[in-house]
């Protein structure tokens, strides 16, 4: 028994330090300089035309600011059209769009009486549009001036199916989460980058803003959550490269609440398992595709369970070994650490990381228990704008 214990113990340790140490760190020294070679599109081509989709709920903030940075870009006006779908906005969100539409000619807008959610506002949206790229965008993700170019320039190789952006998060100070997020979010797009240049695919676009070819676009499930994994893994098994451009900046903001954060964690987890349990069968497919489905994304999720085996097995391996008492209060204690980092507020850079790691988990174990009891709609609330 304690050779079997030993066994788990070390295997749980090893399989966390694999998906959050070990393969990113392998990805990024060994990938970090590479380029592709695909074919492109040069700004004196002859460009694609092209729509974007956004859904928008109560989104007053934020909504001026990024229609007129789409259009503020270098695309060509002609070739560019927006769609924006209204899921029954209660604040000015319609209110300023409409008199957008009166500026801008190419700016179709569908208000929805009821609430539908986003997946349902972006099926539909993209049944309306003929053009041959879509770009998916988020309402708080802002456009700098070549990020349509930047993103649609790799389509002039057939092979090419979708391109990820590569949103910079900002905030306005470092306060409550934000300064983990902008941290942790930012080495995520290091490893997608990295994936990017080794695999011509990356685990899942950045939702908030990556284009897609329109032929390829697969209706995601009206329940689902997390549609930017759902589409990009549906490109993958098309046999067409999903790619990110590290120079198709876009911005986005961070949240400085914990507590909403923790809920938007909470229901992209949720989203998560559902994605897991949809395209399970790649988890034995012995392909690139499988080998970073595991190390990237399907580890991580599974990452608070193997924190639970972790403490459990050091628990029980305290009869053979006085050791053990100590190797369990200290999980024990940081476990604790996202309550007290919310009552305390560290200062301690490494204290702040070790609170987010748990919190993070904290949030992907009750989004499996939502999961597992059942997700009927993908009907959001958008977080708290620090603009």
């Amino acid at each position: 028994m304690y050779n079997l214990l030993i066994i788990i113990l070390i295997g749980s340790s090893l399989l966390i330090l694999h998906t959050y140490v070990f393969y990113p760190l392998f990805m990024i020294l060994i990938y970090r300089n590479s380029n592709h070679n695909q074919l492109l599109f040069y700004s004196d081509d002859e460009l694609p035309s092209i729509a974007i989709l956004i859904a928008a709920h109560n989104e007053e903030k934020v909504i001026e600011k990024k229609i007129l940075s789409v259009f503020n870009t270098n695309y060509p006006s002609s070739k560019l059209k927006v769609f924006i779908g209204s899921d029954a906005s209660t604040d000015r969100t319609d209110q300023i769009i409409s008199n957008l539409t009166n500026k801008y000619s190419n700016i179709e807008f569908i208000k929805f009486k009821g609430r539908v959610g986003k997946i349902s506002i972006i099926n539909h949206l993209q049944s309306l549009c003929d053009e041959p790229v879509l770009i998916l965008s988020d309402a708080n993700v802002i456009f700098k001036q070549n990020t349509i170019f930047e993103l649609v320039k790799y389509f002039k190789d057939s092979n090419v199916g979708l391109v990820s952006a590569n949103i910079i998060k900002e905030s306005s100070n470092n306060d409550g989460i934000s300064y983990q997020e902008k941290k942790y979010l930012n080495f995520e797009n290091k490893i997608k980058a990295s994936e990017s240049y080794a695999f011509n695919f990356i685990m899942g676009a950045e939702g908030g803003c990556y284009a897609i070819r329109n032929n390829l676009f697969s209706k995601v499930p009206s329940n689902f959550i997390v549609d930017d994994f759902f589409i990009t893994m549906q490109v993958l098994e098309r046999k067409n490269y999903a790619l990110l451009n590290n120079l198709a900046v876009c911005i986005e903001d961070v949240t400085t609440d914990i507590s909403s954060e923790y809920r938007r964690k909470v229901r992209i987890s949720s989203g998560n398992f559902q994605n897991l349990f949809f395209f399970k069968h790649l988890l034995f497919d012995f392909s690139s595709i499988c080998f970073a489905f595991w190390s990237h994304k399907v580890l991580r999720w599974l990452t608070p369970f193997f924190i639970f085996i972790c403490l459990f097995s050091s628990v029980f391996l305290i009869p053979y070994h006085k050791f053990f008492i100590w190797i369990s209060c200290i999980q024990l204690l940081f476990l604790l650490f996202p309550l007290f980092n919310y009552f305390f507020k560290f200062n301690n850079v490494f204290l702040k990381f070790i609170a987010h790691f748990y919190l993070m988990n904290f949030a992907l174990f009750e989004g499996f228990i939502r999961f597992i009891k059942g997700i009927k709609s993908s009907i959001w609330e958008p977080i708290n704008r620090n603009v």
